[in-house]
């Protein structure tokens, strides 16, 4: 189902651990957060209020989390990127429940885009 009210506004956060169940441990332990497993490499979060992803399959890194996007035409705004400066780092790929490309804004940052399947 198409989300018209987050077209084009920060929707989730991921995190890149080292320790995948050490991370979640701290998370839980200290700040309550409530996890979904999609596997060895990825689990999600959800705090009650925002939602985000742990994911052990790269390695923590100085940029911080990763800031993700909504779009409700992926395509479109993958162009957009483009058009205005952006790197495509990830082409559009399928993950469960939607797809998603990752990009370095033109200060060098790495954000993603998602949009339902």
């Amino acid at each position: 189902m198409p989300q018209e009210q987050n077209d084009g506004k920060v929707d989730y956060i991921e995190f890149y651990v080292g320790d995948m169940a050490a991370a979640k441990e701290f998370y839980r332990a200290v700040f309550g957060w409530e996890f979904t497993d999609f596997g060895p490499e990825y689990s999600s979060f959800t705090d009650g209020r925002v939602t985000g992803g742990f994911r052990s399959d790269k390695k923590p890194g100085d940029g911080g989390p990763l800031v993700v996007m909504y779009a409700l035409n992926l395509e479109a705004m993958e162009k957009s990127v483009r058009e205005h400066g952006g790197v495509i780092e990830q082409d559009i790929f399928q993950f469960p429940g939607g797809r998603r490309f990752e990009f370095r804004d033109p200060g060098g940052n790495l954000l993603a885009v998602w949009s339902d399947a």
